[in-house]
């Protein structure tokens, strides 16, 4: 595996883990679940811009992939569209880039 792919994969792995941990914590602490996350999405307008920021990246990510996907035929690449809207764009993107630079079989 050359040193870029392991960038990527290194940097899919800290976007999935890293958030996560703030999300768990935020749930942890006000005891709101998801639903009350989600809500402080949009508590103020810097959070709903900073929301809306990232879920534009996150369609325009998916529309990459799934262009890239349809002209490369690498499919396995497609589990990148719901780690980023699972997860988020910090392990959507990284993780397709890994995906992206495999060698063909």
């Amino acid at each position: 595996m050359s040193p870029l792919r392991m960038i990527y994969l290194a940097l899919a792995v800290w976007g999935a883990i890293h958030p996560m941990y703030w999300f768990v914590s935020y749930m942890r602490e006000t005891g709101t679940g998801l639903s009350g996350l989600i809500d402080a999405w949009y508590v103020n307008a810097s959070t709903t811009g900073l929301t809306w920021d990232l879920t534009i990246a996150a369609i325009a990510l998916t529309v990459w992939i799934l262009a890239e996907v349809w002209a490369r035929r690498n499919w396995t690449a497609l589990i990148a569209i719901p780690a980023t809207f699972c997860i988020g764009v910090s392990c959507g993107l990284p993780l397709y880039l890994f995906l992206r630079t495999r060698q063909p079989a």
